[in-house]
């Protein structure tokens, strides 16, 4: 397991960002070479990523970078420089814009080749972005794809435009739409997602000088069961990170509650009475997700 409650995106072509990501308190940071990068930046942004991950400190944070595109020019060059040039230095490659099953699969076959030819014993994990209308129709395939993957990512931007949406849902404003208009989409990812035992992590909010917009966001996700969301910039760690974090009052409550469990079923009672509410395996189960981040948290 790994937290994964705020993913820093930083454009791999920008070294003062790349350094501040670094220091930031994000979970994961991941060096972009797709969408934030220039076609004639890419071959460069590539090499600066490859020396951020190999220089820089990085402290306990998982560092990722998002390749390009499967179908552009790019992508089979970035994920053999990139893998082959970073050692052990490198957790995860986020791969955008898959539309089925076998796009991973290609993903994690030439990951094997490079992995056998130079001996290494790190295994480099998956992310990938479900961001396309023949994404959603096959996520769960996509999601039992791979025994790399870890999580599967939202990405409402290009989501919307492959839908025809208004451009401006992907802006936070919902003036015209009375519900959530991600519901369904997070919904069906997140579903995806836990089948296959693996984690669902919201994808952007472009207005990050709207902090209220950001933490609605997270909020919505979270409780759908989402465990974190993508930043674009690091004044929205702090919130995801907070959203994403079970209150040390949770925490309490689930380590008693648990406790209380474990022994009533070493006197044989499969269902119990605390504190007024009922408590049984189906309890128990949603309170072991958030003992499992507690721990993780060292809480």
């Amino acid at each position: 397991m790994r937290l994964r409650r705020s993913e820093l995106s930083t454009p791999a072509s920008n070294e003062r960002m790349m350094k501040k990501a670094a220091t930031s308190q994000a979970d994961l940071v991941l060096l972009d070479l797709e969408d934030s990068v220039a076609p004639e930046e890419k071959a460069a942004a590539r090499t600066k990523a490859i020396q951020a991950l190999t220089t820089m400190d990085w402290d306990k944070k998982t560092r990722a970078v998002r390749i390009n595109d499967l179908e552009s020019e790019y992508a089979y060059q970035d994920i053999i420089t990139v893998v082959e040039e970073t050692g052990e230095h490198l957790d995860i490659l986020i791969v955008p814009k898959v539309k089925s099953d076998k796009d991973v699969w290609w993903v994690d076959l030439l990951l094997t080749q490079i992995e056998k030819r130079l001996k290494r014993t790190k295994r480099i994990g998956l992310e990938v972005l479900i961001e396309d209308v023949e994404a959603m129709l096959h996520v769960e395939e996509i999601a039992r794809s791979s025994s790399r993957l870890e999580a599967l990512i939202f990405g409402p931007a290009d989501y919307s435009a492959s839908l025809g949406m208004d451009s401006r849902v992907i802006e936070g404003s919902l003036d015209a739409y009375p519900g959530d208009p991600w519901h369904y989409a997070r919904n069906k990812i997140v579903i995806a997602a836990r089948a296959a035992g693996i984690d669902a992590i919201d994808g952007t909010y472009p207005d990050f000088n709207n902090a209220e917009g950001y933490r609605r966001e997270c909020t919505r996700s979270r409780i759908l069961g989402f465990v974190g969301k993508w930043a674009i910039h690091p004044s929205q760690l702090d919130i995801a990170n907070q959203i994403y974090s079970p209150s040390q009052e949770e925490v309490e409550q689930a380590r008693k509650l648990d406790a209380a469990y474990q022994e009533a079923l070493e006197r044989g009672v499969g269902a119990i009475a605390v504190d007024g509410k009922m408590v049984d395996v189906a309890i128990i189960r949603s309170l072991r997700t958030t003992l499992q981040k507690a721990d993780l948290l060292g809480m």
